[in-house]
């Protein structure tokens, strides 16, 4: 199982009326191809910027991010947007479904981009939609779905295009526990039955079951990385201090 996605000396500064901002300060992190990784921590320790250098959301001030051997910071605007649109597949705490567009063409929608026609846009959104449960929501627009629903179909549309990898941001953020476990047990499903390499943003201790490796992160560093535990995480333990190194 080799490297698919690997961070390099990856550091992020957000430079603000005279202050800066160290969000990302010195990343080294190898994620394995088919892998579930969680990149764990609490708010505002680096892991949505991390997760957006990754997608190739944004771009790092220091050091580089290498996905399937490709340096995302030698790519032009045009092939990056060609990644983010073949390669990576996202999901987002807020689910970012259009509102005016049914569960049906918001997942066609990034297909549009892929040149795929009407027909076979059509035929594989409602294949996606079925294998998230929602084979009886085509024709429903996302004020008449439960948070649950929405965020199965924005999954649905982070694989309209194959991708091989799923980033998620938070995506149990807006969700009650019960609904949370089920999206993420779907992803789980998915990253054991089509091989998808998944990375989860986030501080939800849900998603510790069902990670194979789990990456700690703290002010910009990455603290520690460690197999998935056998034994529950506590609330308090997630806060607290991590051990040294």
């Amino acid at each position: 199982m080799g490297v698919i996605i690997e961070a390099v000396d990856l550091h992020k500064y957000y430079y603000m009326k005279g202050w800066v901002v160290k969000a990302l300060q010195g990343v080294n992190l190898s994620i394995f191809r088919g892998e579930y990784l969680s990149i764990m921590g609490p708010s505002g320790s680096g892991k949505t910027t991390l997760f957006n250098m990754i997608g190739g959301l944004d771009r790092p001030t220091r050091g580089k991010v290498i996905v399937d051997g490709v340096d995302l910071s030698s790519l032009n605007d045009y092939d990056l947007a060609m990644f983010r649109c073949f390669k990576v597949g996202y999901v987002f705490q807020t689910f970012n479904l259009i509102p005016f567009l049914t569960a049906l063409d918001n997942v066609m929608l990034p297909m549009v981009f892929a040149g795929l026609s009407v027909e076979e846009r059509r035929r594989r959104a409602i294949e996606l939609l079925n294998i998230v449960g929602l084979g009886d929501r085509l024709h429903h627009k996302p004020d008449e779905l439960s948070g649950g629903q929405q965020q199965r179909v924005a999954l649905a549309r982070a694989l309209a295009n194959n991708p091989s990898i799923l980033l998620a941001d938070e995506p149990t953020g807006n969700l009650d526990l019960a609904t949370g476990f089920k999206i993420v047990s779907l992803m789980k499903d998915l990253n054991v039955k089509n091989g998808i390499t998944v990375v989860c943003a986030t501080h939800d201790m849900k998603i510790l079951g069902v990670s194979d490796r789990i990456a700690w992160i703290r002010d910009g560093v990455i603290e520690r990385i460690e197999p998935r535990r056998t034994v529950e995480i506590t609330f308090e333990e997630l806060f607290e201090e991590p051990p040294k190194l």
